[in-house]
């Protein structure tokens, strides 16, 4: 037998027999080696309640966690089937006798817990509970929870010796949770570091032209940040609000185009800030078409290395876990990460952009000095054969040859203008509809949905860059003044082989269109473009209006 001096740290000595004490210390030892089969935090408090049924043979038992506010954050059940579980409705809070262990962390036994000053009673359907021992569990001193056990097998109430064991257990139980939250903090940062790093890594991988930006650095988030949302969010300032570009996770399309005009809750949120934490109902003036109950807290950073203030935002619904400091800190990093990424992909297309206009800029100069010398100079040598020539009809061929020479000498310096008339620096397509389409609606209570999908930067020149906003524009403004629309949709796709704009709106509608005025310049524009625009409407119903353009890629 094991004298007083000789116990283990955190292990009183036993009452009662050896027979007994041999037992008890044999279901210690058996209890011990359960906890320590896995790391998994939820798997870990399962087994230290089972185990701790095991160990005074409990016929219920119970690990309730302490929350920040001194409640059950937490409460695991054993002893219960899922549909006595279902029963009884929701987990108790703290209350009573098991708030008393809140309150007080002492081992507390009882003959019926149902006759205690503290006793509020149980719930409909709630099995009959009598017999109760309690006892916290600590780690670094700190009460991180408490053991419940109720009815003890036999009828009999729960001894000194089961205090014992219990104490003993959960002593055990603070090193076996306390290791398993170390190793579900380390499983986070690395989840984190490896989303950050892929993420920078397939944003700065150049061979998918097809690829959308925002769209890699979302999907990376959601895995990285295990939670049920990842949204970027994009500023346009002056009071305009904010919309959503691109979205992952549940119900990501509910998201995504969507418009949020309070980007208030985002103007004090720099590169350099901490993530923010936002609430329910900030994330529902945000993210105005986030379904309910699918987020219940948003965690938001600010991106550099983009043209724009945009934000990334992971959202976890109620029944998710709560972000932790782990998360604080880990996000951080993983948006240094793909702010370092997109700033570096924005510097390489910008070489990229530079390095093409580099070479306009050459060829502006080869055409100017060599090609539109030696055609002024061969057309002067033309002109000086007429002084060899009597006949009309030779005369006539040098004049229209020099004609023609002249004439492409002037088209020649046309190109030549044009070619050297670029900007050297100029907004991407996507964000110049963003901003169009903020401007046209900027002071109409009428919030639209923008989808953008596809490489549309890659792939839409400045010149059909230019027609789509005219159709855009006049598209806008006529379903804001005349079709007395409720809703507008505008959907914009690029795929290998063609573009394709969407004008959507439910207002009022028309039976024949006009072959005149906005509509009418909407089709001229179609047709410059190369394109084709068909508008259908229905009285009442609303109206479509769809762009398609081929790109011969």
């Amino acid at each position: 037998m094991v004298s007083p001096a000789e116990q283990p740290s955190g292990v009183p000595p036993l009452g009662g027999s050896d027979a007994a004490n041999t037992a008890g210390i044999g279901s210690l030892l058996d209890a011990f080696g359960a906890m320590a089969e896995d790391m998994d935090l939820d798997t870990v408090l399962e087994r230290v309640t089972t185990a701790a049924c095991q160990l005074v043979d409990a016929r219920f038992g119970a690990l309730g966690v302490v929350g920040p506010d001194r409640k059950l954050s937490q409460f695991v059940v054993v002893g219960l089937d899922d549909d006595a579980a279902r029963r009884i409705g929701s987990l108790p809070e703290g209350h009573g006798v098991l708030g008393l262990l809140i309150t007080d962390p002492r081992p507390l036994r009882l003959h019926d817990l149902r006759e205690h000053p503290r006793s509020v009673g149980f719930p409909a359907h709630h099995p009959r509970m009598t017999s109760f021992l309690g006892v916290p569990i600590r780690i670094h001193g700190k009460v991180f929870g408490n053991l419940y056990l109720t009815e003890k097998n036999g009828g009999e109430d729960f001894s000194a010796t089961d205090e014992q064991l219990l104490v003993a257990l959960a002593a055990a139980a603070g090193v076996a949770i306390e290791n398993s939250r170390l190793f579900d903090d380390a499983t986070r940062r690395t989840r984190w570091l490896e989303g950050g790093l892929n993420a920078a890594r397939e944003l700065l991988e150049q061979d998918d032209a097809a690829r959308n930006d925002f769209g890699v650095l979302t999907r990376h988030a959601l895995y990285a940040s295990h939670s049920n949302v990842a949204v970027v969010l994009r500023d346009f300032g002056h009071d305009r609000g904010v919309i959503c570009e691109a979205a992952e996770g549940e119900h990501a399309d509910a998201f995504v185009g969507r418009s949020g005009a309070e980007a208030s809750l985002l103007e004090d949120l720099s590169a350099a800030s901490e993530p923010l934490l936002l609430t329910a109902a900030d994330a529902a003036r945000l993210l105005p078409g986030a379904p309910p109950g699918v987020i219940d807290t948003l965690m938001c950073t600010m991106l550099s290395g983009t043209e724009d203030r945009q934000f990334l935002l992971i959202g976890r619904s109620a029944a998710a876990p709560p972000f932790s400091a782990v998360d604080h800190e880990m996000m951080q990093s993983f948006t240094s990460h793909v702010s370092l990424a997109l700033e570096l992909l924005g510097a390489h297309r910008r070489r990229e952009q530079q390095a093409v206009f580099g070479d306009r800029d050459r060829i502006a100069r080869d055409l100017h000095d060599l090609v539109i010398q030696r055609l002024f100079a061969a057309g002067l040598s033309i002109q000086g054969l007429r002084k060899f020539l009597t006949d009309s009809e030779p005369l006539n061929r040098i004049t229209a040859v020099t004609s023609e020479l002249d004439s492409t000498i002037r088209e020649l310096r046309d190109t030549i203008y044009s070619l050297r008339s670029v900007p050297q620096i100029t907004p991407t397509f996507t964000s110049s509809i963003f901003a169009l389409v903020a401007e046209v609606f900027d002071g109409h209570e009428l919030e639209p949905v923008v989808q953008l999908s596809g490489p549309l930067d890659a792939v839409v020149e400045q010149a059909l860059a230019a027609h789509v906003r005219a159709i855009l524009i006049e598209g806008l403004s006529n379903a804001l003044r005349h079709a007395d629309a409720s809703s507008v949709t505008v959907a914009l796709q690029a795929t290998r082989d063609r573009l394709e704009l969407t004008i959507t709106d439910d207002g009022r509608g028309f039976e024949q269109a006009p072959s005149t005025g906005g509509l009418a310049n909407m089709r001229h524009r179609a047709e410059l473009s190369g394109g084709v625009l068909n508008i259908s409407s229905t009285p009442g119903q609303g109206t479509v209006v769809v762009l398609t353009v081929p790109l011969g890629l």
